[in-house]
Parts: C-alpha cells; sequence; structure tokens
C-alpha cells in the first residue's frame, strides 16, 4: 500500500523550519545493490538514505543479494550477491587478463535476462517508482546485475537515481580486465532518466571527464542532531573481551582488513607509543578480499611487539545484545569504548570512519589521502594528521593529546559542529530532494 504525500518541516531533531514541501510525487522507492547487510560504507550509506526518504514520507524496499532489512521490505536473489558461485567464477574470469572464455560471455547473458525478470518483479511486487542503484552501477562486482538494471532502465525509462560509491578505474584489481565492452556500457550507463550521485569531488570530475555524465556530489553524512547517547556501563565489558585492564589504551582502527586500509601504521604508531600493554582493535572482517593481508598485518603486528586483536565476531550493526551466552556490541559500543582512532587509510572513496570518530567525540589520526585532502580537510577539522607515515612528532602530538583533557574537549566540539555544518542528514535531504525532484 502507498503511504499519504510527504510535506511540512525539516523532520529532524535540531533542525531548523524549512518552507513547506511541494508533495513528493514518488511514494515507493526501491534501493538496488549487491549486499544490503552489515557495517560496510555502501550498507551504512543506504540506511541514511533510507531515513531521510521515508522522513519525508516515501516506503524503502530491498533489492540484492544478502538483506538484513526487515524480510516483508526485501526481495533476496542468490545471483544478485558478488559472491555467489557463477558471479565469483564471471569476476575471477574477467579481471587481471585481456580476453573472455567463450562460455563466460554466454554465462553473463544468461544471468543478465534472469536478473533482469527478477527487477521486473521486485517493481512489481512492491509497486515501486523510483529506483536507487547503490553501487551497483559504479563497481563492476557483478556485471550480469548491472547489464541487467541498465536494460531495466532503457526499456522502462523508469525514475532512477544512481548512487556510485567507487568506479572501476578507482581499483586497481579492475585495470586489467576483458570486459571493457561491458564497463563502458553499464559501469555506468548515461541515460535519459537517470540522475548520478557520487561520494566526492574527484569522482564527480573524472564521472564528468570518461563519460560525460552530469553528477551531484553527496558526501558521506551523519545524524550529527541527534547526538550520541551516554556511554552505558555494558559496553565496558567489550573492553574486559578484549583483555584490556582499566588504565590500559583502547585504540579502535575503525575498518575492514584490507590493503587500502593501511593497518600497519596503525600497528607502529602503537608501536611508538611505548605503552604497558600495546593493543590495537580491527573492528571489521577482510570480507571479501581475502587473508592474505590479514595474516600480513598479523606477522608484522607480532614483530612490532604490538597485539592485534580482530572484534569482528563480536560487532554488528543492529545494537547491544547477548546471544548464546556471549555477549554481542555495536559498532557505536566499540567507538564509545574507545580512547584515540587510527585511520592511516591510503585512499577512501569519502570516509565513513573519520565522520563516525566525529560523531563518537574520539580525537583521531588521519593520514591525507587524496579526498581528505580535497573535500574534508579544506572544512577546517581539528585533528592529528600524517603523510603517509607516522613520525616522532606526530607521537608526541599524541601523547600530549592524550594527557590533556581540555585540549581534547576543544578539540572534539569543534569537530562535531564542523561536521553538523557540512556532513549532516539536513544536507543529504536539501541534495537528495532536488535530484528526485528534477526525475
Amino acid at each position: 500500500m502507498k503511504v499519504g504525500k510527504a510535506g511540512g518541516v525539516n523532520l529532524f531533531k535540531g533542525g531548523v523550519v524549512l518552507k513547506k514541501k511541494k508533495p513528493m510525487k514518488f511514494h515507493h522507492v526501491g534501493f538496488i545493490s549487491t549486499r544490503i547487510s552489515g557495517t560496510d560504507g555502501v550498507s551504512l550509506e543506504i540506511d541514511k538514505w533510507a531515513t531521510v526518504l521515508e522522513k519525508n514520507g516515501l516506503q524503502c524496499f530491498y533489492f540484492s543479494g544478502e538483506n538484513d532489512r526487515p524480510t516483508e521490505r526485501c526481495m533476496l536473489v542468490n545471483e544478485a550477491h558478488f559472491l555467489s558461485s557463477d558471479i565469483k567464477q564471471i569476476t575471477d574470469q574477467c579481471f587481471g587478463q585481456r580476453t573472455r572464455p567463450r562460455e563466460i560471455t554466454r554465462k553473463i547473458h544468461i544471468l543478465r535476462d534472469y536478473l533482469k525478470e527478477k527487477l521486473y518483479d521486485f517493481i512489481e511486487r512492491f509497486d515501486i517508482d523510483l529506483i536507487i542503484p547503490e553501487n551497483v552501477l559504479a563497481i563492476p562486482l557483478n556485471i550480469p546485475l548491472g547489464l541487467a538494471l541498465v536494460e531495466f532502465i532503457a526499456e522502462t525509462g523508469f525514475p532512477t537515481v544512481a548512487h556510485h560509491h567507487d568506479f572501476s578505474w578507482e581499483r586497481h584489481r579492475f585495470l586489467v580486465n576483458a570486459v571493457e565492452d561491458y564497463l563502458s556500457f553499464a559501469f555506468p550507463p548515461k541515460l535519459p532518466s537517470m540522475q548520478h550521485a557520487v561520494i566526492n569531488s574527484l569522482a564527480s570530475q573524472q564521472l564528468s571527464y570518461r563519460r560525460g555524465i552530469s553528477n551531484t556530489v553527496i558526501p558521506n553524512v551523519y545524524d550529527f542532531s541527534s547526538p550520541p547517547p551516554p556511554v552505558p556501563d555494558f559496553p565496558g565489558d567489550l573492553r574486559k573481551a578484549i583483555g584490556l585492564d582499566k588504565d590500559d589504551l583502547f585504540i579502535l582502527q575503525p575498518t575492514r582488513v584490507v590493503p587500502r586500509k593501511s593497518i600497519e601504521r596503525s600497528l607502529e604508531i602503537v608501536s611508538l607509543m611505548n605503552l604497558k600493554n600495546p593493543v590495537l582493535v580491527v573492528s571489521h572482517s577482510a570480507e571479501d578480499e581475502g587473508d592474505i593481508y590479514y595474516e600480513r598485518i598479523q606477522e608484522y603486528a607480532k614483530n612490532l611487539g604490538v597485539q592485534l586483536v580482530s572484534i569482528e565476531h563480536l560487532v554488528g550493526n543492529r545494537g547491544t545484545s547477548i546471544v548464546s551466552n556471549q555477549k554481542t556490541f555495536s559498532v557505536a559500543d566499540a567507538y564509545q569504548c574507545a580512547d584515540f582512532i587510527t585511520y592511516p587509510s591510503g585512499y577512501e572513496g569519502f570516509g565513513n570512519a573519520f565522520l563516525e570518530a566525529i560523531y563518537y567525540r574520539k580525537p583521531i589520526v588521519v593520514n591525507r589521502y587524496s579526498i581528505y585532502v580535497v573535500d574534508i580537510e579544506p572544512k577546517g577539522f581539528d585533528v592529528i594528521s600524517i603523510e603517509g607515515f607516522a613520525t616522532s612528532k606526530t607521537i608526541e602530538q599524541i601523547s600530549r593529546l592524550l594527557k590533556n583533557k581540555q585540549r581534547r574537549e576543544q578539540m572534539i566540539e569543534k569537530n562535531y559542529q564542523l561536521a553538523g555544518k557540512y556532513f549532516s542528514y539536513e544536507v543529504l535531504e536539501r541534495s537528495l530532494l532536488e535530484m528526485i525532484a528534477v526525475l
């Protein structure tokens, strides 16, 4: 059943009153992605976009190969997942080489037809009138799904806001490939019923240059108008689960375990701090990029005398709970427990973890990756920054900061106010509703 028309004032806490909005011409939105589950950046941003849309009177539904949203709002199709066996075989056969086997081409088109029919079923089942493909028309992790989406949009002229997080030309693993024909066709496509959103200004420039596609920059955001609640007692148990004593520092690397996160730099920082109990806590798993890098940093941590602790088996994104007599925690709990955040990434599409650290009012050391330099640093954030590696000066800055509570409070308050100005839900709301209005 469709919802009523939207209108009224800004619906977020602390927001200013806006002029009366025009009634929404769309009612049911369909998010389409390979995976809408867990704490990866794409899934987190889907949550935020859905929150904004539902606050404005739309209902959101989800098409993917994995999903943790309410089942009555979801359509699960195994072949939509980038880790399904058929899709993984296609990916393995199409990248790192210049030609592809004939049978792989045949499989791509069989799956394309199958997924296109599933997309038609999804639209009909939930009476969808606007779709938002989430990164599936940018990163070619599921080529048949990208092709199916383009054909569906071309056949129907369906109103579409394509949300792009990272493109194939931004990742080394996709530069040598046997699917330039498909990349040009679908990643991303240029169709008249589509609007395109990217998450940083460098991607915006490249999309215009490479594809001739006009687009809107919508950065990653956080709900800064709703401050985090006071720290409860329960997450304190996370320190015990990790093996930290009361006086030990909880240093958190809030990222996945993949090479571009440069976790070696965080290990070096912890080692140089000469702590009684040097521990680096990593919140997320290796996921789709294998175990080789994780094994490498474990060995490096051992050589540096730092204990590397992964809590990915304890952390989810749906809040603190107790399952099978073992306490599990949210990402928010990990941030609340942390004393200091390390974020030494070599590359990020934007930087969700940076915003999360600001939201949970934690001091942070951040590497000056390209998007940070262009889109975040000019806003004036007060952080400890490094140029690819930590120096003795870096360690001195961290040490002084951790000993000076007044300085920390000044830093985190300034950062919170800046983030609320530039990276809030209200910023997302204005830009997204403007894009939808022209469809």
